[in-house]
């Protein structure tokens, strides 16, 4: 991060728990102009809510709580400022348009108001829907941007799909068949994760970040359990790191894979979407021999992981996954070299570096866009401090760009993996944790193979956890779909969106 003040913030690594009473408050009116200062030199915003309490508690006061990701440096900057029950705060989105989801979820969750925020709609509830279940008697519908002008025309839809896919609306203001503005609407579902979370035990709180994006498990699980061994002030045993490493890989393996069978199909070429589809199920059927199940759900635990990999198991992974990679190679090459299938991917759902970096995208999206970011690299943590992984870039930020940042994160992942299973330790017991640090902060980064994963942990002053907040990578990257899709062809929609492949049950929880 070049240059800005660093007074009025406290800095923090991945993983690592620091006193809440030390982050400095600076007033409401300051923290967006210092927000923006940081991002505007570098930095991103990785978290921004409300913790759970604040000092003057009599008053109705909450503090608000921004992290914003210092890649250069490997560290996370954090401020708070107080805001008083039923008063406004300046707005961060009025400057840094990344925080707008983040303004929307603060605003309907606790009803304080971010002043000159853009777009004030609520993110996940329906003012339709809540009348109809009786907790709204009046209020005006459920507002949607429209545009106006001769030949426009609206095309909505879902958010029942023709497919059996989880709900959300798309509502397409288009000139013809060219896509003028496009307006995601999610919400569909409510799990009351925050909520849930907070009231399980801690057994069952793992079972629930496991479950934030059930494609996920692996990396929400992670996460959830390094913020856990950050405030229990434990580091697990290097044998464990690797083989937390492994699956992580593993669950970007086998996702990334099936997204480019995916999007063989969204363009008709059925050779590649049958291959790469059953390479995917091969794929998870590595996690499933190791964990007893496909997705790894249960195979990380606070403290270490559940299952290790005797020297036998690891060599007849490394067969399989050797033979797995030369399908991968001999079709990914059929798919690039088939010329229909790249004139359909080249400068489509094209999204610009610069947008990328004002919206906040993350993950390969970004990547695909030139911002050269990977929490693996940036933040590393676990056994990525010691064995790392090349960061796959490229510029043109269109469908094609997408696909070859996941062809290059495959080829690296599998080198990886293979290292890793011939270099782990045998060790990898769980080791017992503490009791939990009072009035502690810890933030949990994980690349995910969407993106950049991050948990926030909040621990009261016996010890306990009483504040929790998930950004799934979703969260950062559906805006940057629609912008995508803007001077696109309608008929382009489905190439796009599954070129992002973004999680609805990860935006909302």
């Amino acid at each position: 991060m070049k240059g800005g003040g660093e007074v009025g913030l406290l800095w923090a690594g991945n993983a690592r728990a620091v006193e809440i009473d030390a982050v400095p408050r600076v007033p409401a009116a300051e923290l967006a102009d210092r927000c923006a200062e940081l991002c505007a030199s570098g930095g991103r915003l990785s978290a921004l809510l409300v913790l759970p309490e604040a000092g003057a508690s009599r008053t109705g006061a909450r503090d608000l709580l921004a992290v914003i990701a210092d890649d250069q440096r490997a560290r996370l900057a954090l401020a708070r400022t107080e805001v008083r029950a039923g008063q406004s705060y300046t707005a961060l989105s009025a400057r840094l348009p990344q925080a707008q989801a983040f303004e929307r979820e603060i605003f309907e969750t606790t009803g304080l108001v971010p002043a000159g925020h853009p777009w004030l709609k609520p993110l996940r509830r329906h003012a339709d829907l809540e009348r109809l279940a009786g907790h709204l008697s009046t209020g005006p519908a459920h507002p949607f941007f429209q545009v106006d002008g001769h030949g426009i025309h609206e095309v909505a839809v879902g958010p029942v799909h023709a497919g059996i896919i989880e709900p959300g609306h798309f509502r397409f203001q288009c000139h013809g068949e060219t896509v003028i503005h496009l307006e995601i609407q999610l919400g569909y579902q409510h799990r009351g994760a925050a909520e849930l979370f907070l009231r399980s035990s801690a057994g069952r709180r793992l079972a629930i970040a496991e479950s934030i994006a059930g494609d996920t498990a692996v990396a929400h699980g992670l996460a959830h359990c390094m913020a856990v061994e950050a405030l229990a002030d434990v580091e697990v045993t290097l044998g464990a790191q690797a083989a937390r490493g492994i699956a992580l890989e593993l669950e970007r393996l086998a996702n990334h894979t099936g997204d480019l069978g995916a999007l063989c199909s969204d363009v008709g070429y059925l050779p590649g979407a049958s291959w790469f589809g059953r390479l995917r199920g091969d794929l998870l059927n590595l996690l499933l021999a190791w964990s007893g199940n496909r997705f790894g759900r249960g195979l990380v635990r606070p403290g270490g992981v559940r299952f290790g990999l005797a020297p036998a198991e690891r060599s007849q992974l490394r067969d399989r996954l050797r033979r797995i990679e030369r399908d991968l190679r001999e079709t990914a090459e059929l798919m690039l070299g088939t010329s229909s299938v790249v004139a359909r991917f080249e400068r489509t759902g094209t999204v610009t570096r610069q947008v990328a970096e004002d919206l906040g995208l993350v993950g390969p999206v970004a990547r695909a866009s030139g911002c050269d970011r990977d929490v693996r690299r940036d933040h590393p943590h676990g056994i990525y401090r010691f064995a790392h992984i090349p960061v796959a870039t490229a510029e043109t930020g269109d469908v094609m760009a997408r696909v070859l940042v996941r062809w290059l994160e495959i080829q690296r992942s599998i080198a990886f993996v293979q290292e890793q299973l011939v270099e782990m330790e045998e060790d990898v017991g769980v080791r017992g944790l503490s009791p939990l640090l009072p009035r502690r902060v810890a933030i949990a980064l994980v690349e995910g193979w969407r993106g950049e994963i991050a948990h926030v942990a909040v621990t009261a002053a016996d010890g306990e956890i009483h504040g929790y907040s998930f950004v799934d990578p979703s969260f950062h990257n559906w805006f940057g779909l629609a912008i995508a899709m803007r001077e696109n062809q309608i008929s382009d929609f489905p190439l796009c969106n599954k070129s992002f492949n973004l999680s609805y049950a990860g935006h909302d929880l």
